[in-house]
């Protein structure tokens, strides 16, 4: 691993140590809460391209990369800072993934998602039968401020989509922000959830459990007495059900997550260890150290802090200090011998109870001179809209639906599975008659509506600072959506709904002046987003201009059919006319289109135009296309323009398209095309003015006089563009790297290790997977082993952290092959050998835990 930091050094011995029998009762449970908040565009179904989180796409891709994929092959490494153990980090803790997270792994990163899953199946056969996955109420809602249908909806989806994924029903469920009431609990019981984990500072008061049919005993008020988190206790709820709660240990998990634990494993073990209460004389009594956090803190917030989990879990076991176990091994062993009772309406993150979701209580995240007022007329105009269209849903599905509600909740199985046979079984099970295609769509409208209606209240628009803050924006783009799907549903009575919305979201006043109040951020940001079939057929028709489409393919969550595409140009000037039907994989609504587009050449100036079309226009437009042919072959640009116009504008209802119409991803691309000759161009001015002047700049350095800062800028930007530039290179050329390398050393110059180490890791990468293809080649070549050797002692001499983990992750996963291959001689042998060293790997004490996914 290079130039990482180094977390703990391997024990000598690799033979776990026996508890001594006061340790056999103590156990140690960490949870992790990984999730992220859904940042899908609603009318896209995907994750467009987040420039904070450069260089990566977005930061579900960041953070993936640093927690998510880190902690299913964690690293424990030597003194000499060479791996000597991977680890799957999922499978010793107790975890739950958000849905709509695992949802966006499941597709982006599926050998990520694949060692989740592993984890839980390897944990249940190390935790006596029970995996260490829990369910979490589906899309992080605050449940006490929701109401009973939706806190129900939320269970049930939370529910069903644990089983879609882990294959058996959910013991615990995670509470967005551990926010609970009784209610709550009660609703948790009632759906057959036997635990949930909670702050300590929501137990209200304890009590022993009567044993054998004694009277019980008089309550302990934790306000006077600290609940002691190392037991479970059974919340007695309504109609006698009951739930455990697991009241995790507070210091001990805000120092995982504020206070540095993270920086040593050996200390982080002997922390949770340590905050266990003295045993009694036999060690009878079992005992829990637990604790909770976020589980990016393993990675993300805290750098390389899943090493130190790793550590401290091996060195838990290692010096026999207590056995790893979960909350549900751990419930089947020790039921509850205490019972609890719980303040109303509070969470482990706002000192208020629940305020932090609807009011300017005061916890924010720290910008001096904002409040946020904001909060309780976003909620209240969240509030009517769910409200005002669920009377309007009821309706619109009692001809179709047996029981809307009951669909709803079913729903989710669509929303997991939207191939035709699955639809069509739920219309059966729950239509009130076979349904017409067109009626299916409209259903399927609806209950996307209500589906966004749930995602609306995504607990993340309330707790920052600002409206117009990403993850505000985004559940006020959700309610956008719901707003859309009723005007569409129910036309006047659908429409009205916004304005109203709107004037309560005017109330919700903004900390920055330019953004005014909710209702401007809604103008501002939401409206742009909404997409209709038109708007897709401008995307694929823009975008058509500057990459090839298949006669059938998909931009994001729609389907596109070609019919015909012409192109005529003439010097840079191009012409494309098409038509093409735009169908919803989401709703399945489709729609037939006619565009064109005119592009002049070399930058971004074009413009293009879509309408509707029917097949009834197939002579018309042929007529158009010739026209524009016989223009575009005399370069008779006023033609052009006139023929488009007639044929797309003659009613002047019809909406013209430019770049700006672009999806962001695809705006970036494009816009990076145009720019790349450009850059070019800027690039090599730079480099040779750099190159005419080197010598001088080092007589200046050499004089200790300061750098003039147009050379010492010029010398930055050249240097930096060279390194990038040869660490991409192909073929790749050491000695020019390490001579670049040198250079800026001796010109002292400030590299940007963060995008240079980025791109040096995804060549590397590259190199390792070309080195897999040969290995399942008739005939490997020892070139490209060489190769990588090359590359990764050469990347080492760079004075910053490239990331190996996935090139490590390779070169793991190919040793056997490398070894057992008979093909594969000496000369092979040794140079993966040396190879594994190049990347940091301690190839004769490596270990390799089961679960590490396979790349």
């Amino acid at each position: 691993m290079a130039k990482t930091k180094k977390i703990a050094d391997m024990p000598e011995s690799g033979v776990p140590v026996s508890p001594s029998p006061e340790q056999h009762q103590r156990y140690v449970c960490v949870h992790g809460h990984f999730y992220q908040p859904p940042r899908e565009n609603p009318w896209l179904e995907t994750v467009e391209v987040q420039e904070s989180a450069h260089p990566y796409h977005d930061w579900n891709e960041r953070i993936t990369a640093e927690c998510y994929s880190t902690n299913g092959a964690s690293r424990i490494v030597n003194s000499a800072n060479q791996i000597v153990r991977i680890s799957n980090n999922y499978s010793r803790m107790s975890f739950n993934f958000g849905p709509t997270l695992l949802s966006w792994l499941a597709e982006f990163a599926p050998v990520t998602y694949r060692t989740i899953l592993d984890a839980d199946r390897i944990s249940a056969q190390r935790f006596s039968g029970h995996g260490s996955a829990i369910a979490q109420v589906y899309n992080h809602i605050i449940m006490p401020l929701a109401n009973d249908r939706d806190c129900l909806t939320q269970i049930r989806w939370g529910k069903a989509d644990f089983r879609f994924r882990f294959g058996r029903d959910p013991e615990g469920m995670w509470l967005a922000e551990t926010a609970a009431s009784r209610r709550v609990l009660d609703l948790l019981a009632q759906e057959g959830i036997k635990f949930t984990i909670l702050a300590p500072a929501q137990c209200a008061r304890v009590r022993p459990l009567p044993r054998d049919g004694g009277a019980p005993v008089g309550w302990i008020d934790t306000r006077d007495a600290k609940v002691d988190p190392s037991q479970p206790y059974l919340v007695k709820l309504d109609e006698g059900r009951s739930i455990t709660v697991f009241f995790y240990d507070g210091p001990v998990s805000r120092a995982v997550a504020f206070e540095g634990l993270l920086n040593s494993g050996e200390y982080l073990a002997n922390r949770i260890v340590g905050s266990l209460p003295p045993n009694d004389n036999d060690g009878s009594t079992p005992q829990l150290a637990h604790i909770a956090t976020d589980g990016e803190s393993y990675g993300h917030h805290h750098r390389h802090g899943e090493m130190a989990l790793t550590y401290a879990f091996h060195f838990i076991e290692q010096q026999g200090l207590a056995k790893l176990t979960n909350y549900g091994e751990f419930l089947e062993k020790f039921p509850a011998s205490w019972e609890a009772e719980i303040f109303e309406n509070t969470s482990w993150s706002c000192a208020h109870g629940v305020e932090r979701w609807r009011s300017n209580c005061g916890c924010n995240t720290g910008r001096a001179g904002w409040n946020q007022e904001w909060r309780a007329p976003l909620r209240e105009a969240l509030d009517y809209v769910r409200d005002n269209v669920n009377p309007l849903a009821e309706d619109f599905a009692k001809p179709f639906l047996k029981d809307l509600w009951a669909a709803r909740d079913a729903y989710i199985h669509v929303v997991l599975n939207r191939n035709p046979e699955n639809v069509h079984a739920f219309f059966t099970e729950h239509g009130t008659r076979e349904l017409t295609a067109g009626e299916r769509i409209r259903l399927i409208e609806l209950l996307e509506l209500q589906r966004h209606t749930q995602l609306m209240y995504t607990s993340c628009g309330w707790f920052f600072d600002e409206i117009s803050g990403i993850e505000t924006v985004q559940i006020i783009a959700y309610a956008g959506r719901v707003l859309q799907l009723a005007y569409q549903l129910f036309g006047e009575k659908g429409k009205e709904l916004e304005g109203k919305f709107l004037d309560i979201l005017k109330n919700a006043k903004s900390n920055i002046a330019e953004m005014s109040d909710g209702a401007q951020v809604y103008r501002r940001w939401v409206l742009g987003m909404r997409v209709g079939l038109e708007q897709v057929g401008a995307h694929y028709a823009i975008s058509s201009i500057f990459r090839t489409y298949p006669e059938e393919g998909y931009i994001f969550c729609y389907d596109i059919r070609r019919h015909e595409y012409k192109v005529f140009s003439s010097g840079r000037g191009r012409v494309a006319l098409g038509t093409a039907t735009v169908r919803s994989r989401i709703t399945g609504e489709c729609e037939m289109v006619a565009f064109a587009v005119l592009h002049l050449g070399g930058d971004q100036n074009l413009s293009a135009a879509v309408r509707c079309y029917s097949p009834n226009e197939e002579e018309a437009f042929k007529n158009f296309a010739t026209a524009v042919s016989g223009a575009m072959a005399q370069a008779n640009l006023p033609d052009i323009i006139r023929s488009i116009d007639g044929f797309f504008h003659h009613d002047r209802s019809q909406t013209s398209y430019s770049l700006r119409s672009l999806f962001s991803d695809e705006q970036h691309r494009i816009l990076q095309t145009i720019l790349t000759s450009t850059l070019s161009e800027v690039e090599e001015s730079l480099r040779r003015i750099y190159q005419d002047h080197a010598s001088l700049l080092h007589f200046i350095r050499q004089s200790n006089m300061p750098t003039p800062p147009a050379l010492a800028l010029t010398a930055n930007f050249a240097l930096n563009a060279g390194i990038r530039n040869a660490v991409e290179a192909d073929p790749f050329d050491a000695p020019a790297l390490s001579s670049l390398l040198q250079q800026a050393m001796t010109d002292e110059i400030q590299l940007d290790g963060q995008i240079i180490g980025y791109s040096a890791g995804k060549r590397m990468h590259a190199v390792m997977q070309q080195l897999r293809d040969t290995l399942s080649s008739d005939s490997p070549s020892v070139e490209i082993l060489q190769l990588a050797t090359t590359m990764a002692e050469c990347f080492r001499q760079l004075p910053f952290e490239v990331r190996f983990w996935d090139s490590q992750n390779v070169w793991n996963y190919l040793l056997d092959q490398v070894r057992n291959d008979p093909r594969l001689n000496g000369a092979w042998q040794d140079g993966y050998r040396r190879l594994g060293i190049a990347l940091g790997i301690g190839v004769d004490e490596l270990v390799v835990e089961e679960g590490v996914g396979k790349p």
